[in-house]
């Protein structure tokens, strides 16, 4: 029997025969016919759109990135913002950003101009932006919606598309099943509307954002500053800061944020400072990795510095390093990171007599129940959300609305950070602003980071946390994902290495009022919990872990004990 399944056929010649597809493509796909295997692992569905939009690698394909799987999203996109703007005065407009990767600038041109095409104003930025600037500015501009053309800290061959909400926020699964619905009718290239872009201009539906737009992210991004004027007075002239954007977005306005406050020492790793979607240097431009940082520590030693920090390809994500007391480099988890930045940012807040009654801290499920602990010490009230940052924007907005508590301060495990009310958003240029003013802070009280960590963990609990993932691809990884899942939640284990579970929380079934997701986490008996979830951005199956212990080798013996059981069976 062949590889290659009927559909596959049938959607190959469809493109093979649509004058609208052009002759690159074709031929891309004429090379791939002695390749059933490839040509179905392109063709076998359509390349799903989540909550949070596309993501796969690039190529000819329904199952991959291009120009007309982009277009056919931004037709829908567009008859969603068309029913929700309703009959509103004025033209409906969507800002579009991009990052460094290979087609971004080309993917972002053909969502403005099918934008155009549909009677929508696209607000193009005209070349990389972060993702947090795109979220500012539907904001700031008072646009419908946006989008982002991304695909974070995946490997070169991927791109994504991400939409927002005329909140600025990533949309919710209840406004991404709408546009889903939409997309789903979208059932030829024909029903594509797109305007030239000499079409667009001239209409006016297609309009270049510039230096005005980018200035007022970054003055907004520094009115976060909790010291800025000792920074500047003092602070900042002997506070040594190596950063690397690993060939993203994030070069100029982190560079313009730390010096906008008064850091005088920016030291950037020159080999990793130009954007490029090949981002060469690295294995995977992830700042959570400490191989990503291995140019930045070797620029560290060299001129002494304080503290590093990269971000990801557009910016939203954050890493920073340390030296611990043996002067070794350590990277700072995004647990950690975040606990810092809480202690600091609402202790500040304190000694300001700023700290509101009604103070909001919001993390994610899989998140650290440190920085809670941190939080609730303070006063502030802490709530959870499911994993993805647009959960806690969409929090935000709930707070904003009905006034019932201030937000303070939102975070993820995974390196997203965010303070002030200006984006919805994870925002790696504010993590770089607040994580070095923290830094700065407290050298100037004679402690690094490291050692406000050491005080947190003494005053706190020793908290350790992991995170493990397996990567199935193709379309026989995502069966065995599901059956991963489903033994797990069939056959749940009622003891782990010996520790009974105590509770077993199934967020398929929508609890605590949060919508429903396919995560499974198991609280056992003596604080610890693991929890599992296959990933939305990539085919892997994530497993976290978290424990609490009364010193570090008590932690890190707890850790060894539950994550060996719990993936033993994974691998199973």
């Amino acid at each position: 029997m062949s590889e290659i399944s009927q559909r596959t056929m049938d959607t190959v010649q469809r493109w093979l025969n649509d004058p609208l597809v052009d002759e690159e493509t074709k031929q891309e796909l004429r090379d791939l016919q002695q390749d059933e295997a490839e040509l179905e692992e392109r063709f076998y569905r359509d390349l799903e759109f989540g909550t949070g939009g596309l993501r796969g690698v690039i190529g000819a394909g329904s199952n991959r990135i291009n120009k007309y799987t982009v277009g056919r999203a931004t037709q829908g996109f567009a008859q969603y913002i068309l029913q929700a703007h309703g009959k509103a005065e004025g033209t409906p407009s969507v800002v579009i950003a991009h990052d460094s990767r290979h087609f971004s600038p080309e993917f972002a041109l053909e969502a403005a101009l099918v934008l155009a095409g549909n009677g929508i104003t696209a607000k193009l930025y005209p070349s990389l932006r972060s993702t947090p600037q795109l979220s500012f500015s539907v904001r700031h501009l008072g646009a419908t919606g946006g989008i982002v053309i991304t695909a974070s800290h995946n490997p070169p061959e991927y791109n994504g598309y991400k939409v927002y909400n005329a909140e600025g926020g990533q949309l919710v699964p209840d406004e991404a099943e709408q546009v889903i619905a939409l997309i789903q009718q979208v059932d030829s290239f024909a029903s594509v509307k797109r305007l030239s872009q000499e079409e667009a201009e001239a209409q006016a539906l297609l309009v270049w954002l510039g230096e005005a737009d980018d200035q007022a992210f970054v003055d907004t991004v520094m009115d976060i500053s909790l010291n800025r004027d000792s920074i500047a007075s003092h602070l900042g002239e002997d506070f040594r800061i190596v950063f690397t954007p690993l060939h993203g977005t994030g070069g100029e306005p982190v560079r313009r944020a730390l010096e906008g406050i008064g850091f005088r020492h920016i030291h950037v790793v020159q080999e990793q400072a130009q954007p490029d979607g090949d981002f060469p240097t690295v294995k995977s431009p992830n700042p959570e990795e400490r191989e990503a940082f291995t140019l930045a520590m070797k620029l560290g030693e060299e001129v002494g510095a304080d503290i590093l920090i990269g971000t990801d390809p557009d910016a939203d994500r954050m890493g920073a390093v340390v030296k611990n007391s043996q002067g070794e480099y350590v990277v700072l988890t995004g647990n950690q990171s975040g606990a810092i930045m809480i202690h600091y940012v609402l202790g500040r807040l304190k000694e300001a007599g700023k700290l509101p009654d009604n103070g909001a801290v919001i993390k994610t499920i899989v998140t650290s129940e440190m920085g809670a602990v941190i939080a609730e010490h303070y006063g502030a009230k802490v709530f959870n959300t499911l994993t993805g940052f647009k959960y806690i924007g969409e929090k935000m907005t709930q707070f904003e609305e009905s006034g019932s508590h201030t937000y303070l301060f939102g975070y993820e495990e995974s390196y997203g950070y965010l303070a002030g009310h200006y984006a919805r958003d994870k925002d790696a240029v504010l993590a770089s602003m607040l994580i070095c003013e923290s830094a700065a802070y407290y050298k100037g009280q004679g402690k690094t980071l490291y050692d406000v960590l050491q005080e947190l963990y003494e005053e706190f609990g020793y908290f350790l946390e992991t995170l493990q993932s397996r990567t199935l691809k193709g379309k026989d990884g995502v069966a065995q994902i599901q059956a991963k899942m489903s033994n797990w939640r069939d056959q749940p284990p009622t003891q782990i290495g010996g520790v009974a579970v105590q509770q077993v929380l199934d967020y398929a079934e929508g609890l605590d009022g949060l919508p429903k997701e396919n995560v499974l986490k198991y609280m056992l008996e003596d604080g610890s919990w693991f929890c599992l979830r296959p990933s939305g951005t990539e085919p892997k199956i994530k497993v976290y872990f978290a424990v609490r212990g009364h010193s570090f080798d008590d932690a890190q013996h707890k850790m060894a004990a539950l994550s060996d059981h719990v993936m033993a069976r994974v691998d199973a």
